[in-house]
Formats: structure tokens, C-alpha cells, sequence
């Protein structure tokens, strides 16, 4: 089923910067002008406010967990309770980038140079216990994050300069440092509650704890491992209080069961152990979605439309390891990689291509040299950019063929370039060393192995040293936390509102701080430079350029070898299972399914 997207589903270039006003307490914070929603909007355009209550959602993961907290490194945990087990001062409307709306604030206040940032809690703000959430909760829960919680809440906490108290229920949050984000993201961060964690070793918790909540679903049972189940609070403090929540958290209960493999997790589905599944392999959604309760109608199909940047997903390069620091070998990867071919046999409808970290949408780099304010902001970097990041890079492209010759061919000579001959079936360099590496995969994912599985045979054709290893899910996040791999599957998400956490997907500082998202290891002043342009710029013009030249210099570094990606999501439900005839620019994303989706009987 495909629908329609929401009238405030603005496209980002239409945002225009307008002048802010002297500080005043307001309902909601944009990046660049004003939000679209007016201080007595009743909902988001993409919830239904009528939505009836009940039901359960049950979904599953492949994988394990051993912890509770999704706010510090150790530890395995179901992803979903960082967004679904904590409440926010502000969250963040998938109608718009880069616009927050109140939710545990009444108002937020900025001065026009976003100097400080100033939020007054709601009266009614209480934790699942029923206690008041309070200015102390606040302000510990900040400085624990941003000292002794996951890196990703780090680089933003050495930017405050200082927090007080204002009054009984405000709080601000003056910076050390110019970043026109900051605002934003002060009011993104998980609320805990202070009391609750006294004498604990917040970075240390596993599953001896059950955080208390201020969202409204609580945790309330779990078995380590298997499944954790979340129940809607009835005594939920925001209900009919918070415009951002109506329409919002209408399932009873969510339910996230484990499996050691995607096989078993898809098999538990079409046993109706689970009631709904997103899938991700266009040839399994075409020929395997055939089971009886669809042709009943007791399941259904629905196709999702999107808007958003593809993000980066593919093979990615640690530039740590010596094998892959000469950019010429990385290249050398990335041509061998039969992408046709492998898209034809996993897909069968062969699907888009990755071209660029920030393609499918107006934030990605456009073709050709680059123009105007991209190379005005590039140029001072012309010496450490790489072949391609000013006068454009495009992927090389097979011939769709098994064998893929000519690809195999400029592989080889791209090697040779770097050192690496073939001799006697393999690939040597001056001193007789053998060129090699491992491929580190997690068990359970059959996508990922038949990818890996056709290009090792590629690679060992051209004279590679290449060994496969399938460890665990715990091995799995050990080794890629401390950056113990050379080649392994990666995959990041981004937004049509990129800010800080780019310094963790790939500053110069994360490449040194194990649990960090900069896989690759990549340390590149340009790129730390047009990140630091992005979160300062004075207008929508700079932002955008900033941005594209970002793209520009990501792409050109050839760290990860691109797979492709959906334009759309495809999520096959039970029929009660239903979501709003308006979708948010972002489509099938994170505060989609299931917070506004609901239960309805037929």
C-alpha cells in the first residue's frame, strides 16, 4: 500500500533562515526558521489523533542482549529502548528536519546568537513511579551522559560551558562554543531519574536494573537473551497534555523476541509468533511472502515511501589495518566488487545503488567538478583531498557478468599501482609478502554472507589472501567496538538533519575512541572542517553546501564499498496492525512503527 505524504512534509531546500527574535519562551525550536506547527497544533500531521488504544505489536531481532541501559558502551541492548523506554525534554518531528517540538518542556528559549538554551519542565512531568521529574534529574542526567555514558553523548558535553537552575522548573545550558545545533540537541537527551541510580555504576548496569521511566511504556518483563516486554502506563503523565504525544503510543504492549538467525526469526512470523516484520531483501518480499495467513488476509504487505538520505550501507575499509591506508587499494576493493552482479542474484528486481553518503536526497553531492560555495569550502583542502573530491567521483561500473573481466582487470592495475603484483596466483608486493585479510561477518545474516561469499571468490581470483570469519553477535560488537576487524559489513542511517553525530560517524577524535561509529578510522581535517561548517552556518545556503562538500570528501575517501537501497520500506503486518494515511517525510523510521501505529479490529 502506498500513501500519501504529509503537506508539512517540507522538502529541506524550501526551509529559508529567518532572523531570530530576542529570546522568549516558545513551544518549539527549529534549525532555520520557525517550526510549521503553530503553539496550539493538536498533533503531528502524521499521527492519527483518534487512534484507539490496545493491542500489542510483536517484533523480532536477530541477535542477543545482556543489558537494560542503551546508554552506555557495555553490553548488548534492544535498540528500541533508547527512543521507546525514555522520554525527552523535546522530540524531534519526522514532518520536518531539523524541528523539536515540547514534551517534558512546556517552552524552550534561545537568544538570537544560540549563545544558551533555556527549558521550563512541565507541572505535570513525572517518572513511571509517579515522582515529579525534576530540574535535578535534569542536570544529572546530562552530566552522567556526557561523562561516564555512551561516547555519542560526549562531544556535546565538553561544549557547555555551564548549567543552572532557573526558578522551580527551568534549567539552561550555556555554551563554550559556537554550534547553531546545540540548542537541539540539549533537548534530545534521555531523562533519567537521579534518585534511582544512587551508589550504581550507571556505566556498569546490565540487566540488574530496570530504568525507571518517564516515557510511556515501562519495562515489564524481560528474560536475557530472548524477549523484553514494554507496556503502555496507563497513569502515562503526558496523556492528554502533550500535543507531541496524541496519536503517538497507542499499542498496549511491545513485544521484541530474539532469534539466532533470520531464518528462525522469519519462520517465527509465518507461525504468527511475531505480527509483523520488516524486510530488507527485495527477492524475499517478491517470492517468499506467500505464506497462507497472506492469502487469507490475515497479513498484509504495505510498501512505504521515503524521502531521507540513503545513508552509507556496504563493506566497509579499517583504515587502521595497513592493508587498506593507500587510498589506490581501497579503489582497487571497490572495482572488484561485483555490485551488478550481486544485485541481480540476491534482489532479482535489481535495486538503486548507494552513489554517495548523502544520495536520494537534496543533501547529496551533485555530479561533476565541484561549483560554487562546495569549492569555495574545499579548496583550502585541495592537498589532502583525494582524486575525485573536487573534480568528481563516480563508482566504476561491471558488466553485469559473473566473471566481470574488465573490473578484475583495473582492480589488478590499480594494486600493481599500490605495490602489489600477481605472482605465481597471488598478490605480493617488493618484499614477497602476500597481499590478505579478513572479512569479519556476524552469524545469523544470509544477506550479508552470500555477499561476502561472491566477493571472496572475486577477490581470490585476482590473487587476495581473503578469509571469511562468522562470530557470534557478542563476539560480533566486542571486536567492532574496539575496531578489531579489516573489512566488515557496515551500515549508518542519516538524516535530512545532519549535525554532531557526524563527528562521531567519522571526526578525527571518534577514529581514536573505541565504541565509536568511526569504523573506517578515517582522520581527515577537511572532514572535520565541513562538519564544524555545517554546525555554524549562518544560513540554508552555506548548510547545504557545507554538507555536499561533506558528501564529496566521504565518498572520494572510497572507505566502504556501497550496496544498494530502498527507496521504499516494506513491512508485512497482521491486518490489525494499522499506520496513518499521512506519512512524515522520513517514511518508515524511527518514531514510525510502532509510535504511531494502533490496533483495530476489522
Amino acid at each position: 500500500m502506498m500513501r500519501s505524504f504529509s503537506y508539512f512534509a517540507l522538502c529541506i531546500v524550501a526551509l529559508t533562515m529567518a532572523n531570530w527574535a530576542v529570546a522568549q519562551p516558545k513551544h518549539g525550536i527549529a534549525m532555520y526558521g520557525e517550526p510549521a506547527l503553530g503553539p496550539d497544533f493538536l498533533s503531528l500531521p502524521y499521527a492519527n489523533p483518534d487512534a484507539p488504544k490496545g493491542g500489542r505489536i510483536v517484533q523480532g531481532e536477530v541477535g542477543s542482549f545482556d543489558s537494560l541501559n542503551p546508554h552506555i558502551v557495555k553490553g548488548r541492548v534492544p535498540w528500541q529502548l533508547r527512543f521507546l523506554a525514555h522520554e525527552s525534554l523535546m522530540g524531534r518531528s519526522y514532518g520536518e528536519p531539523f524541528t523539536l517540538y515540547g514534551v517534558l518542556a512546556e517552552t524552550v528559549e534561545v537568544p538570537d546568537d544560540r549563545s544558551w538554551v533555556e527549558f521550563t519542565l512541565r507541572p505535570e512531568a513525572a517518572f513511571s513511579d509517579g515522582s515529579p521529574v525534576t530540574v535535578e534529574d535534569v542536570i544529572w542526567s546530562y552530566e552522567t551522559l556526557g561523562t561516564v555514558g555512551h561516547p555519542r553523548y560526549h562531544g556535546s558535553w565538553k561544549k557547555i560551558a555551564s548549567v543552572e537552575k532557573i526558578g522551580e522548573r527551568g534549567v539552561r545550558f550555556t555554551f563554550n562554543t559556537r554550534d547553531d545545533e546545540l540548542p537541539l540537541i540539549m533537548g534530545l537527551r534521555p531523562i533519567l531519574k537521579k534518585a534511582q541510580w544512587d551508589g550504581v555504576d550507571f556505566a556498569e548496569s546490565g540487566v540488574d536494573m530496570i530504568p525507571v521511566s518517564s516515557a510511556p511504556y515501562v519495562i515489564s518483563d524481560f528474560e536475557p537473551g530472548r524477549f523484553v516486554t514494554l507496556t503502555r502506563n496507563p497513569d502515562y503523565w503526558g496523556n492528554g497534555v502533550v500535543p507531541f504525544r496524541r496519536g503517538t503510543a497507542n499499542l498496549d504492549e511491545i513485544r521484541m523476541e530474539f532469534f539466532t538467525d533470520g531464518t528462525a526469526m522469519f519462520e517465527a512470523f509465518k507461525a504468527g509468533i511475531l505480527n509483523t516484520s520488516r524486510e530488507t531483501s527485495v527477492q524475499k518480499w517478491d517470492t517468499q511472502y506467500n505464506f497462507p495467513a497472506i492469502d487469507a488476509g490475515d497479513v498484509v504487505k504495505s510498501v512505504i515511501p521515503h524521502q531521507r538520505p540513503t545513508g552509507i550501507r556496504g563493506l566497509v575499509m579499517n583504515t587502521r589495518r595497513d592493508a587498506f591506508q593507500d587510498w589506490r587499494v581501497r579503489e582497487a576493493m571497490i572495482t572488484a566488487y561485483n555490485f551488478e552482479f550481486i544485485n541481480q542474484t540476491i534482489n532479482g528486481d535489481p535495486q538503486p545503488r548507494i552513489t554517495s553518503y548523502f544520495s536520494n536526497s537534496v543533501l547529496g553531492m551533485e555530479n561533476g567538478p565541484a561549483t560554487g560555495r562546495v569549492a569555495e569550502f574545499l579548496t583550502p583542502f585541495a592537498d589532502e583531498l583525494l582524486p575525485g573530491a573536487l573534480d568528481g567521483y563516480a563508482l566504476p561500473e561491471g558488466d553485469g557478468t559473473e566473471r566481470n573481466r574488465g573490473n578484475i582487470r583495473a582492480a589488478l592495475a590499480l594494486m600493481e599501482e599500490a605495490g602489489w603484483t600477481l605472482e605465481d596466483g597471488a598478490l605480493k608486493n617488493a618484499d614477497g609478502e602476500t597481499f590478505g585479510f579478513e572479512v569479519l561477518i556476524s552469524a545469523g545474516s544470509s544477506e550479508t554472507q552470500q555477499i561476502v561469499d561472491i566477493f571472496s571468490s572475486a577477490l581470490k581470483r585476482m590473487g587476495v589472501a581473503v578469509t571469511v570469519s562468522s562470530v557470534d553477535s557478542a563476539e560480533y560488537k566486542e571486536r567492532t567496538n574496539a575496531f578489531d576487524f579489516d573489512m566488515t559489513w557496515y551500515s549508518r542511517g542519516l538524516s535530512l538533519s545532519p549535525g554532531n553525530e557526524q563527528n562521531l560517524y567519522w571526526g578525527i577524535e571518534a577514529a581514536d575512541t573505541e565504541g565509536s561509529r568511526n569504523w573506517m578510522g578515517v582522520k581527515s581535517p577537511a572532514i572535520d572542517a565541513m562538519i564544524e561548517r555545517m554546525l555554524t552556518s549562518a544560513n540554508q545556503e552555506d548548510f547545504l553546501a557545507a554538507t555536499r562538500a561533506l558528501d564529496r570528501v566521504l565518498t572520494s575517501g572510497r572507505y566502504v564499498i556501497p550496496s544498494w537501497h530502498m527507496p521504499v520500506s516494506r513491512i508485512a503486518h497482521a491486518k490489525e496492525l494499522k499506520y496513518p494515511e499521512t506519512l512524515p517525510m522520513y517514511g518508515d523510521w524511527i518514531g514510525f512503527q510502532p509510535d504511531v501505529w494502533w490496533s483495530e479490529e476489522e
